[in-house]
């Protein structure tokens, strides 16, 4: 779970992540559903010691000290610390998307065991999160840089597209009116499920 984002759009003096949608930060949400996959272990990418004291049991934190690098640093965080495990694939949401349920990251875990290298969520055809990264292409992600992450791979290389818009959606915020869009428009992340 990516969550090394400064949130400039957003403003305000606490992460991003923090912010409360339905008297629960985000970063609960998006966590609540990595958890309750089944995809394990479950690592939390965080450059503000606030938002790594959020994360609750269950959840391994690791640290982005350069996250003005973007969030390809923060995927590279990640598969850093994953590198000397034998984890097959990686699979990646952020922190920010509070509505993608837990059956969208078990659906993009499964294509990988049907043999997909890369794959990623769709809702109502558009591409989202979750994204899986087969370690096949782990050392093409160590190289990449700025603000995009596995759309670079997604460019480069076939990718399977995994139907999920009925687990949830991929709303993400990123302003405080895309939390108030969200808040008028709310769907229990796992009321699908």
């Amino acid at each position: 779970m990516l969550a090394a984002g400064r949130g400039v759009r957003f403003g305000g003096a606490a992460p991003k992540v923090l912010t409360r949608l339905r008297g629960k930060p985000l970063l609960s949400y998006a966590l609540d559903s990595a958890r309750e996959s089944g995809c394990a272990p479950v690592l939390l990418v965080v450059s503000d010691e606030r938002v790594a004291g959020a994360a609750g049991d269950g959840i391994e934190i690791v640290r982005n000290d350069a996250p003005e690098r973007g969030i390809a640093s923060s995927l590279q965080c990640a598969l850093r610390r994953l590198e000397p495990d034998s984890a097959p694939a990686v699979v990646v949401g952020l922190a920010d998307q509070p509505l993608v349920g837990a059956e969208a990251y078990r659906r993009v875990a499964r294509a990988h065991a049907d043999g997909a290298s890369l794959a990623f969520a769709t809702y109502d055809g558009v591409r989202g999160n979750p994204v899986l990264i087969a370690r096949a292409y782990w050392s093409e992600a160590l190289e990449l840089d700025g603000d995009e992450g596995a759309r670079v791979l997604f460019r480069r290389h076939p990718a399977v597209a995994v139907p999920c818009g009925d687990t949830g959606a991929a709303a993400d915020v990123d302003t405080p009116e895309d939390l108030a869009e969200l808040e008028s428009r709310w769907t229990s992340p796992t009321a699908s499920e």
